[in-house]
């Protein structure tokens, strides 16, 4: 779902987005070297269930692996994620 969707690495403010019919959901991060730590993921209540966000966490755990950037996660959502698919434990620092 949504994979017509671009992910933006928006570096000025430290977010990874995505719009959804007008609204925009976002991944917090700071990055240090090839650490990327994930610090919150949000989604306008408008866009609440219907995939969004883990569209949004499938396309930047995409960007870290195209990249060679590894993963710190703090956001809650992401480590829920990562328990569901343990298939991206491999991009953890």
């Amino acid at each position: 779902m949504y994979t017509d969707i671009q992910l933006i690495n928006n570096t000025a403010i430290h977010n990874f987005e995505v719009f959804v019919d007008g609204h925009r959901a976002f991944i917090d991060y700071k990055q240090h070297g090839d650490k990327v730590f994930l610090i919150h993921t949000e989604v306008p209540v408008e866009l609440e269930g219907k995939g969004v966000a883990s569209a949004l966490v499938e396309k930047t755990f995409k960007y870290l692996e195209e990249n060679n950037l590894k993963m710190v996660p703090y956001c809650e959502y992401i480590k829920v994620y990562l328990k569901r698919h343990p298939e991206w434990e491999r991009l953890l620092a």
